[in-house]
């Protein structure tokens, strides 16, 4: 079965180092360049894993994140941002709500991507066995 991972960020640059960075990995790479556009992409595919950015035109990361969870409660969302104090309130109260995510600070790695990639995916696997 084919890994799908999705990248939600408006900045051209950042979804292409997320593509670059899961080269040759096996992971099939969607990405959106909007919370509404990436919404619209998990109604349409099942995603294994969602990388999202904090701070987009429209909807932000965050209202993306509580959308993305009333469509599938349990794919692993690690919220991506060098915004993150920016964002420290509503992301506290989404956290209260119990809706699950992990936070990295930007800028990540190439190592840092394919390692949650890798981690996250391999260990569903073997929860699946």
């Amino acid at each position: 079965m084919s890994k799908h991972i999705l990248v939600i960020d408006d900045q051209e640059a950042a979804r292409k180092s997320f593509i670059l960075a899961l080269k040759d990995t096996g992971y099939q790479v969607a990405t959106a360049e909007s919370g509404e556009q990436g919404i619209e992409k998990v109604r349409e595919t099942k995603f294994s894993l969602i990388f999202l950015d904090l701070k987009m035109p429209g909807i932000d990361g965050v209202q993306t994140l509580r959308e993305l969870r009333k469509l599938d409660a349990n794919v692993p969302v690690y919220v991506v941002t060098a915004y993150h104090s920016e964002f420290l309130t509503p992301l506290k109260n989404a956290f209260i709500d119990g809706i699950q995510f992990e936070l990295l600070n930007k800028p990540v790695r190439s190592a840092q991507i394919r390692a949650i990639a890798d981690g996250i995916l391999e260990d569903a696997k073997a929860v699946r066995q």
